[in-house]
């Protein structure tokens, strides 16, 4: 039997390795683009960045050091230089594909960040493994611009698994609708009529405003917004104001709020603030053709009858007055079971007609 020469003993002391094996080995070098491993062959296994990550431009000495150990499989035993090509990501992907397949099965809840927003929906990676979630599954509710996400921490689950298709889809409206029945339930079981609460205002619309109570939304209606007049919602509240309210009413799911507080109620100690033969000043609020309604308080309008804006004859008030004009007048009646005040300006001119007489 023949002796081995040294070469023919040193290259039987490697292991041998083919296509497509799993291989250990010991970064030597790394490079902005490419890793050398020492993974126990008579060649030295390269990574190049294509095959390290799907993300571009990446520096490698960031994120691998000399002396760390890792995994990868081999694509070619020669790359034709003599050296071993490996892939990290391709077995990553494996192994990150074997993972979804198991959440898929077992409905487990994931967390992954936003690596791309794309025109349909947004695209998360896994162990190298992409995921992508719809649009239409990214929320609860209809968001045009999803740009927000980007690399945002999401949870989701699987909801469809098909990678010879290249298909894995993420659900993370589901977990949201579930999270929102929950917190729903619990604020139902908790609140009742008269509870006053913090709210943030959700949406604004020209009939009310709707408020997140943490859990469920209440309608808080334009004429339940102040003792005063509101005309516009949206010039009162924007999205995202934390207001206080009160519940009115809850019927079923739905939540009725108000924030017309008692204490704060302007008709309180209107008796005696508004008796009759009280001179008083106001704005006038708007116009009919038989008078003219004047705000003397936030809540608190009275009629100005146009037989008693003057003691000359009056067509109709806009002739002598307009919206917004402050006027003085005598409180000639007063009904507070009705909420109605009478004014006339006409009152407190025929005394002084009476005086000039009398000084006559």
């Amino acid at each position: 039997m023949s002796e081995m020469s040294f070469e023919q003993m040193l290259e039987e002391s490697f292991k041998t390795i083919r296509n497509g094996e799993v291989v250990d080995g010991t970064v030597i070098d790394v490079k902005p683009d490419e890793i050398i491993l020492n993974i126990g062959y008579k060649s030295d296994g390269i990574i190049t960045r294509n095959e390290y990550t799907n993300e571009p431009n990446v520096d490698l000495t960031t994120v691998v050091s000399v002396g760390d150990t890792m995994e990868a499989k081999v694509l070619k035993v020669n790359d034709g230089e003599g050296q071993v090509l490996l892939t990290y990501k391709r077995l990553a992907a494996e192994k990150g594909s074997k993972r979804l397949e198991e959440a898929f099965n077992n409905k487990e809840v994931l967390t992954a960040k936003v690596a791309q927003v794309l025109d349909g929906g947004l695209s998360v990676v896994i162990d190298e493994a992409r995921i992508f979630i719809p649009a239409s599954l990214v929320s609860d509710t209809y968001e045009k611009d999803l740009s927000k996400y980007k690399d945002q921490e999401i949870e989701f689950v699987i909801t469809e698994f098909n990678p010879r298709r290249r298909r894995i889809i993420g659900d993370r409206k589901q977990l949201l609708v579930a999270k929102k029945a929950e917190l729903q339930k619990e604020l139902f079981a908790k609140i009742k009529v008269g509870d006053v609460m913090e709210g943030t205002v959700k949406n604004v619309t020209d009939f009310g405003a709707f408020i997140d109570l943490g859990g469920a939304d209440g309608l808080l209606h334009i004429s339940e917004m102040s003792w005063g007049r509101v005309e516009n919602p949206k010039k009162v509240f924007k999205v995202g104001d934390v207001v206080k309210v009160f519940i009115k009413d809850i019927n079923e799911n739905k939540i009725a709020l108000s924030m017309k507080f008692e204490d704060e109620n302007p008709w309180k100690d209107a008796a005696s603030k508004y008796a009759v033969g009280t001179v008083v000043k106001g704005v006038v609020a708007r116009m009919t053709d038989f008078g003219a309604f004047v705000e003397l308080a936030p809540g608190v309008d009275a009629l100005l009858h146009v037989s008693q804006i003057s003691k000359e004859h009056v067509e109709k008030p806009s002739d002598v007055l307009s919206v917004g004009q402050e006027i003085e007048a005598k409180v000639v009646d007063f009904n507070e079971e009705e909420k109605k005040i009478s004014l006339s300006v006409k009152a407190l001119l025929v005394p002084e007609e009476e005086e000039a007489a009398d000084a006559e």
